[in-house]
């Protein structure tokens, strides 16, 4: 009897291991859906996401991302010389700045949830959270700009991955 509990309690702590273990994967990587269709309620994954950049569908022309920015925090300034972006907030309110040069930003303005924010490529540009609550937004890039699932859990991350 003692041992039949002691291989059922071992059965139970090996699969809990290997439960934790695909956690800690997932953590790092995201499952990226690009190459194949794929439909997605983008509203509740923008929302539901608490990493700072997570890529979920990368194809040869075009990457998805959601991100979630804490209140204060910035997506960081950067341009995209190759191809244009497109930003959609779902939560939070940001204020957005762009111009032709890093030390020109000649464009300035304060959106919130619903808007939407188009980048034309090589325009340098930061997106700040204003708000109190975390900064949600899904963004389109073409073309890609990330490693297919890509994660960065902070900003901090993400900056150390680009070097920027």
């Amino acid at each position: 009897m003692f041992r039949n509990i002691s291989l059922v309690a071992l059965a139970i702590l090996v699969s809990a291991g290997f439960a934790l273990a695909e956690g800690n994967v997932a953590e790092t990587k995201a499952a990226d859906h690009g190459g194949k269709p794929w439909v997605v309620d983008i509203e509740k994954l923008t929302t539901d996401n608490g990493q700072f950049r997570s890529t979920y569908w990368s194809g040869k022309d075009m990457q998805m991302t959601v991100m979630s920015i804490v209140p204060g925090g910035e997506i960081g300034l950067e341009a995209h010389p190759e191809g244009d972006q497109f930003i959609r907030v779902e939560a939070g309110e940001a204020r957005v700045v762009m111009g032709e040069t890093k030390d020109a930003m000649t464009f300035d303005e304060k959106v919130s949830a619903h808007w939407a924010i188009f980048i034309p490529g090589g325009y340098w540009h930061n997106i700040i959270n204003t708000g109190n609550e975390p900064l949600k937004v899904y963004v389109i890039y073409a073309p890609p700009q990330h490693a297919a699932g890509t994660i960065h859990k902070t900003f901090e991350e993400a900056e150390a991955a680009h070097k920027h």
